[in-house]
């Protein structure tokens, strides 16, 4: 019953702002942050203070990164991922902000995605801002790290890996143009979003018909505003999530279930 609500939903509006969150990738292995609380299930990600200010820090993100990135790096997409890019196929949303690092969505056809954290595919020097592929990174990682190759770990979020070693020998290549520091091309916590990728999605909201979240508890600020906005603008809001949301207070439906199952009939 709840999830023909969905479609119905789905159904009223031709102009949807999707936004997506961690539960619409971990059905492709990729583990979320947070409970069906909105509470942290392990301890919160490097914050971007850290990482620029200590190199310990920077080695303990490569290490760990080094070893997540050989599964998060093959990750496929899921039906959720394939269900969403049918709808913008179909028509029917005008945008899909996504709160995921890992590229999915474009991978199972969605072309009109805006990346509001970045993409993990992607290495940028913080001096340059010259840019290298994960895939070569990972490649000079391996060539200067090549006994922690051996470490088995549990993934984490974002193609971190459950490691706690003692990582001052782990060398982190710098860059090769300047010698700066290199970062993931992704938002850290406590980094701020690009004011252009906010007033892209904004641009896109104020076009919008109604709102759909999909597998985001919104406890993070930088896309709970987008749901704020959807609510000031008058627009309806439907969320599909395992657990609470920050927002469930604005929203007129609800579907507590698996980002897949919930939107199988878009298949």
């Amino acid at each position: 019953m709840q999830n023909r609500a969905l479609e119905d939903f789905i159904d009223r509006h031709s102009r949807l702002f999707v936004l997506t969150g961690a539960g619409c990738s971990t059905n492709s292995g990729i583990p979320d942050y947070r409970d069906r609380h909105g509470n942290w299930k392990r301890t919160p990600p490097v914050t971007y203070q850290a990482f620029i200010r200590e190199h310990a820090t920077q080695q303990r993100y490569w290490a760990r990164s080094l070893i997540g990135w050989r599964r998060f790096g093959n990750a496929l997409p899921n039906d959720a991922h394939h269900a969403l890019a049918k709808l913008e196929a179909t028509g029917r949303s005008n945008i899909l902000l996504t709160q995921n690092v890992d590229g999915l969505h474009q991978v199972a056809g969605s072309k009109q995605v805006i990346d509001l954290h970045g993409r993990l595919d992607m290495v940028r020097c913080l001096g340059c801002a010259s840019t290298t592929s994960r895939s070569t990174f990972q490649g000079e990682l391996t060539r200067l790290n090549d006994a922690w190759l051996t470490v088995e770990a549990a993934d984490a979020p974002d193609g971190d890996a459950d490691v706690e070693e003692d990582f001052s020998s782990f060398v982190v290549p710098s860059c090769q143009s300047c010698g700066g520091v290199l970062k993931p091309d992704v938002v850290f916590f406590g980094e701020n979003v690009s004011r252009d990728i906010v007033a892209t999605a904004k641009s896109h909201l104020n076009e919008a018909d109604g709102m759909l979240v999909v597998g985001s508890s919104l406890m993070v600020y930088s896309g709970y505003r987008f749901v704020q906005m959807a609510a000031q603008n008058g627009l309806p809001i439907a969320a599909v999530n395992l657990g609470r949301t920050r927002a469930d207070h604005l929203l007129a439906l609800k579907i507590e279930d698996r980002c897949e199952a919930a939107l199988a009939f878009l298949l």
